[in-house]
């Protein structure tokens, strides 16, 4: 019989400060990828007048922008501390995910091991693009750390079908209730 899960208040809070923040820095890489791009913005300008040149239609743009720049910037501060926090609650819980490659475990918690993984590496990945790009690191790889920065936005909706998929397999199996634990404990 498998050992019944208790979250932590922390636990929880960290799981939610993650999900919340996750959920900005989506919002906004994704507003400022395609909404809100700042040459598609020029172009709506410039179909708007005339009277104006490039280069002040673009300042232009990247001022509306700059606001949802200041909060994705402050989501990344609050993403990277709750992630170092739950690395190091997990640490001195000993909290472990199971290890997808152990072949002696059964095909379901091999995948959730693999999924927690590629959740923690591709965090992490995006934790130090974003870094990089916002220090001025590397600066001769500006480019490809951008692109790989910019791959998060195609990785999070994928993590959270698979994150959903999971609760959902969890709801109707062996761990009922676990949504609800995780939302208010026991």
């Amino acid at each position: 019989m498998e050992k019944k899960r208790k979250f932590t208040p922390l636990h929880r809070l960290l799981h939610w400060i993650i999900a919340v923040a996750m959920i900005a820095l989506y919002g906004t890489g994704f507003l400022r990828m395609y909404w809100m791009n700042k040459h598609k913005m020029v172009d709506i300008m410039a179909s708007k007048t005339q009277t104006l040149p490039k280069e002040e239609m673009t300042e232009i743009a990247k001022a509306i922008r700059a606001p949802m720049f200041e909060w994705h910037v402050i989501f990344a501060y609050v993403m990277v501390a709750a992630f170092l926090l739950r690395i190091i609650y997990m640490i001195v819980k000993g909290i472990k995910f199971p290890n997808p490659f152990n072949a002696k475990l059964q095909v379901k918690k091999r995948l959730q091991g693999s999924v927690y993984l590629l959740f923690y590496v591709f965090v992490f990945v995006s934790i130090f693009t974003g870094v990089s790009l916002k220090q001025g690191f590397f600066p001769e790889m500006k480019d490809p750390i951008e692109t790989v920065h910019k791959w998060g936005l195609y990785w999070f909706p994928i993590f959270i079908f698979l994150h959903f998929i999971g609760i959902v397999i969890a709801e109707y199996t062996n761990k009922k209730g676990i949504s609800s634990k995780m939302i208010g404990g026991d």
